[in-house]
């Protein structure tokens, strides 16, 4: 009875402490619920994310300006890369298109298919492409030109002729000849007064330029095919100096090359070129050594494309002119095209033709061979050019009077060479006694015969 007494007093005391755990468990609960992380850890998690994120914003904002100047510079140089690649597109796309315009010429055909890369095709069928593109035209270089040359040229080509007034006879010849064989594109370059004068009196288109010392100093020896290319790098043309026309050249060219030039040579091999065994009998067994000769272009009549190639050919014989003034001219024209790259030199890359000998001939042709064949002195050439005898006048009077009034005996008075008779007459040793001696005749002027034979020679 004792014991079921204690038992039933203590009864109330344990559902009470039952109740608290109870009251304890479920309160945990809500504040798990509503507290996960406790109250002290949060506040701390907290307080370390704002220190955390204040030290992030603060260093971002110190490295901020280099970096956004790096992305600055690199947003530029890549719009400028893209720019300029965009500009190259724009100008390829016209030069296409002003060769497209240009479809009369076959070259400029060939020029379209350098974008795309060639397969090289069957044995036999390969074959180069041997013309350069034109250039394109400034009309800013030398408006008062431009301008003339767009009122005389014909599809842009011209014939050009360089005159002082000591060669006025020769050139009225010249003009008077040329207007006969039906030729309108035609261009005088007066290098004085008294020329422009003569030629506007004559009704003959002129052109002088303005004065430029560099220019000059290369016109006053002599050397003038590059003095007027030097302006007009865009127009083709013909540079004719003591020739005669009997038709139209234009019609006689193939424009396949950056140069044609009539040759200074006198039959097949001299004029094309040929296979020339130099012999040196100390080398024995290989005494024998093949070389490849032709006689040189002459530099007083070629037909020349405005290409690059061309246009550094005039540059460059321009240039050594005008550092070598005891140079010749056509032999540094011909050194300049001929020679090939090596070390310590680069040669031009430019494309050349030879034209025909016997339509564009020289005088040591017509005057050695043509005139004494049957067969050859039927044939009429476009052009002769009295190159090879200093008395030009007679003998383009004489090749007139013979290809185009049609006297067969005009051309029989001349000797094949030329002979000089020094002042009081005798032979070679005279004429270079003469040529040392002091002047003192009033022949001796300038603008006299015997003044314009000594400037030849010198």
């Amino acid at each position: 009875m004792a014991v079921l007494r204690r038992e039933k007093g203590q009864s109330p005391q344990g559902s009470r402490i039952a109740v608290s755990i109870l009251i304890g468990i479920l309160l945990g609960c809500v504040f798990a619920v509503f507290y996960p992380h406790g109250f002290f850890s949060s506040n701390l998690t907290v307080s370390h994310r704002r220190i955390a994120n204040s030290n992030l914003q603060t260093g971002s904002s110190s490295c901020e300006s280099p970096d956004r100047i790096k992305m600055v510079k690199a947003d530029i140089v890549s719009i400028s890369e893209k720019n300029a690649e965009l500009k190259k597109q724009v100008r390829e796309l016209n030069e296409k298109l002003q060769l497209a315009e240009q479809g009369q010429d076959h070259a400029q055909k060939q020029v379209l298919l350098l974008g795309k890369q060639q397969k090289a095709g069957s044995f036999g069928t390969v074959k180069g492409l041997r013309t350069n593109p034109t250039v394109v035209p400034d009309e800013s270089v030398n408006p008062r030109l431009a301008k003339l040359l767009e009122e005389i040229a014909v599809r842009k080509e011209l014939i050009v002729a360089l005159a002082n007034s000591n060669v006025k006879t020769m050139l009225e010849v010249w003009f008077t000849n040329i207007k006969k064989a039906g030729v309108r594109n035609y261009l005088v370059v007066a290098l004085d007064d008294q020329i422009v004068d003569f030629c506007k009196s004559n009704d003959v288109p002129v052109y002088k330029r303005d004065p430029d010392s560099d220019i000059d100093s290369v016109a006053r020896t002599g050397r003038k095919p590059c003095c007027f290319w030097i302006e007009v790098p865009y127009f083709e043309g013909i540079l004719a100096a003591g020739l005669q026309c009997s038709s139209n050249p234009f019609d006689h060219l193939y424009r396949d090359s950056d140069v044609e030039s009539m040759s200074d040579g006198h039959d097949n091999m001299t004029a094309y070129g040929f296979n020339d065994v130099f012999n040196d009998p100390a080398m024995g067994w290989a005494r024998y050594a093949h070389t490849m000769r032709i006689w040189v272009y002459n530099s007083g009549f070629f037909y020349i494309r405005p290409t690059l190639p061309s246009i550094e050919l005039l540059d460059r014989v321009a240039g050594r002119l005008s550092r070598e003034p005891k140079s010749w001219d056509q032999a540094v024209f011909n050194e300049e095209l001929f020679f090939p790259s090596h070390p310590g030199y680069d040669g031009l890359h430019a494309a050349k033709r030879t034209m025909d000998m016997f339509l564009f001939m020289n005088s040591k042709v017509l005057f050695k061979t043509v005139r004494k064949d049957p067969a050859l002195k039927t044939l009429k050439p476009v052009i002769v050019h009295v190159n090879y005898h200093p008395d030009k006048l007679r003998r383009m009077q004489a090749v007139v009077e013979f290809y185009v009034n049609g006297k067969q005996d005009a051309l029989d008075p001349f000797p094949d060479e030329w002979h000089f008779v020094a002042p009081g007459g005798g032979g070679i040793s005279d004429f270079c006694d003469w040529l040392r001696s002091d002047w003192t005749s009033k022949d001796h002027e300038p603008g006299s015969s015997y003044f314009r034979a000594r400037i030849l020679l010198r």
